[in-house]
């Protein structure tokens, strides 16, 4: 069961996204909160697995709330789901610890598959996300030297597309110990700590491009 926290000033949408979750029997509402500092409130009385986290809100921002929780709670991932689409609030999410960037006209069985992911570590960024931040890359110079090898390339290309260890393993003919090992080198060279903010790194850049 994924234990889930909606951390949203809008009452009708915390209400929409619970009646959509609810019918999910892996997935479980166990909280709600209407700004931020309730939501680190929460999170604290709860302990959830993944928190869906609005960004901006009266009374607590997402992006201070972000940075609280992972400060005190390093195994709850949090998913941004907002209306906006600003690159800095994108990258200060990501930065702050988000593993996931949804917009909130997302598609029911893709907020689904991504809250499902990122109960695990596994990165989603909403395609719109993911077309903005290539487009801020490409007005970016590329840096000349190869800090990533063609196949740590490869296995964050797939990190990039949310799969996890094990399909990276089967696709690309290796254990997945050897996946494991890739990323720890990978976190090292670009200074890192996790998945979600190893894939930006890299899409900044260039070494690999989001999926379409």
């Amino acid at each position: 069961m994924i234990k889930i926290i909606i951390v949203d000033d809008h009452f009708v949408v915390r209400e929409g996204l619970k009646g959509i979750l609810d019918q999910y029997e892996d997935l479980h509402v166990v909280a709600e909160a209407a700004d931020g500092v309730t939501g680190v409130e929460k999170v604290d009385q709860f302990n959830p697995d993944v928190v869906l986290m609005d960004l901006r809100m009266s009374g607590g921002d997402g992006l201070t709330a972000i940075k609280q929780i992972k400060r005190k709670h390093k195994q709850v991932h949090v998913l941004v789901l907002t209306t906006y689409e600003d690159d800095s609030e994108i990258e200060q999410a990501i930065a702050a610890g988000a593993t996931g960037f949804l917009l909130k006209d997302t598609p029911r069985n893709t907020l689904v598959s991504a809250i499902r992911g990122v109960s695990k570590g596994e990165s989603t960024l909403s395609p719109r996300v993911a077309s903005k931040l290539m487009q801020k890359v490409r007005q970016k110079p590329v840096e000349v030297a190869e800090l990533l090898s063609e196949r740590e390339c490869e296995v964050l290309d797939l990190v990039a597309q949310g799969h996890p260890n094990r399909t990276i393993a089967y696709q690309l003919r290796i254990s997945e110990a050897t996946v494991k090992t890739h990323l720890v080198h990978i976190f090292g060279k670009l200074e890192v700590q996790d998945r979600t903010s190893a894939v930006l790194a890299a899409i900044q850049k260039g070494y690999i491009k989001m999926p379409e």
